[in-house]
């Protein structure tokens, strides 16, 4: 292969690897030497055992050559997030309470992976238990900024390509924002399209497994193996697909929205319609801005419950921030929790009143490009109201802003349309010719 493999999709990968053009041993080889040059600068590891990482591909190689090998990603590398369980590999969610914690099992989602061929890489820098608190990842781009959170490494080792897919997971914004930060997809399914047994909790109503990856066709490859479809189709990327009618909002938010963000939008909204798409303005009904705050709500009492452990017996070793999150979700009233639930329920039931005609809407991924700051993760905002509502979102990178930073184009469709949201994601992306880019500041 031609093409230095750090800049190939996880697809064309998949085909190589497949016919036995390229080795698993070496591309692992290739991507761990990445990994280990780029380690200094841009921190996406929490663990990265490179001789191991070359060992599990070896062993997919011998499995190959033996005439087992199997599954739609077989020798393909994985980034995991460090608060989704992996067996016999470090997972410290984040946290110094679980430093040194080995699983014995894997999550589900890691499961499914391997069993289609795949092997871990290692596993990726997250916040403090995958909430606001952030790890030392720096933005691929410009290391001053930050990539985003919580599922920082993920963003950071697609997008510089130290590896070509990663697992994150997302309560508010987790996989959306770092994608947008980064510049890669990001995908946020339905919820319980894919199974979070042995990812560490923090809202048994938002949390998600989401995927990142460095185009539409190789976020549905790991998505599809991982049961995104559910009973339905998978979905048809490429020229057979419908061409898409599209909704356009900045909700009710717009005011926050950085001028540049406002003009990726604008502009991806003209190219799209100019290619053919049915383009409407979606408006943001009456009561809707309620979801911003109702979200917060339910996140920080859900959180409050389920990191009650650590808040009571491992406080010490918390970080300001996080005390302070969980303190506040703890003495929040039951009744502000059950008016946050019954705001995502009334406002579901009117969901139709924003998207009208469109498939799917065109929107912000976030306010606009990563802060200049390793102290935040910058604002979830734009994503808080789907996450309520249930939506499937996928963001496309958008170009980059006038400091070489990436922008995020967000891509929502209804609950359950995973399968059509990729579809149109696949058709946008090709008209818009929205690629990750692996960038400068990672010495490309």
């Amino acid at each position: 292969m031609t093409a230095p493999l750090h800049t190939l999709d996880a697809t064309t990968l998949a085909r190589a690897l497949a016919a036995r053009e390229l080795k698993a041993e070496t591309l692992a080889q290739a991507l761990t030497e990445r990994a280990l040059a780029l380690g200094p600068r841009l921190h996406a590891w929490a663990h990265l055992d490179a001789a191991a990482a070359r060992r599990r591909a070896r062993a997919l190689d011998q499995a190959a050559a033996g005439g087992s090998a199997s599954g739609a990603l077989h020798g393909l590398p994985l980034g995991i997030k460090d608060n989704i369980d992996t067996a016999g590999l470090p997972t410290a969610y984040g946290s110094a309470v679980y430093a040194g914690h080995v699983p014995q099992a894997d999550a589900a989602v890691v499961a499914l992976a391997r069993a289609a061929g795949a092997w871990v890489m290692g596993k990726t820098a997250c916040t403090e238990f995958a909430n606001m608190t952030p790890c030392a990842t720096r933005n691929p781009h410009v290391p001053a900024h930050t990539p985003g959170g919580s599922s920082s490494g993920s963003a950071a080792a697609v997008a510089a390509g130290l590896v070509p897919l990663a697992l994150g997971t997302q309560t508010a914004g987790s996989v959306i924002r770092p994608a947008a930060f980064c510049g890669t997809v990001g995908y946020k399914p339905s919820p319980r399209r894919l199974p979070r047994a042995g990812a560490k909790p923090n809202s048994d109503t938002l949390d998600e497994i989401g995927v990142l990856a460095r185009s539409v066709a190789d976020a549905a490859l790991l998505s599809g193996v991982l049961g995104a479809w559910g009973a339905g189709p998978a979905p048809r990327l490429g020229g057979d697909a419908a061409t898409p009618r599209l909704g356009v909002t900045l909700t009710s938010r717009a005011q926050a929205l950085s001028a540049p963000m406002v003009a990726m939008v604008e502009d991806a909204a003209a190219r799209l319609s100019a290619a053919g798409a049915t383009m409407q303005l979606a408006v943001w009904p009456e009561g809707f801005d309620s979801l911003f705050d109702a979200q917060r709500t339910v996140q920080v009492f859900e959180t409050a419950m389920a990191l009650a452990a650590e808040r009571q017996y491992r406080r010490r070793q918390l970080s300001a921030g996080l005390r302070a999150l969980l303190d506040e979700g703890a003495a929040l009233p039951a009744a502000a929790y059950a008016a946050a639930l019954s705001t995502a329920q009334a406002t579901g039931l009117r969901i139709e009143e924003l998207f009208g005609q469109a498939e799917v809407l065109l929107t912000p991924a976030a306010p606009g490009a990563a802060p200049r700051s390793l102290r935040q993760t910058g604002d979830p905002a734009f994503n808080r109201p789907w996450q309520l509502l249930g939506c499937p979102c996928l963001t496309l990178p958008g170009g980059l802003d006038a400091q070489g930073l990436p922008l995020g184009l967000q891509l929502v469709a209804r609950p359950g349309q995973d399968a059509r949201l990729f579809e149109v994601a696949a058709w946008v992306e090709e008209r818009l010719e929205a690629r990750t880019i692996t960038h400068a500041a990672c010495g490309d």
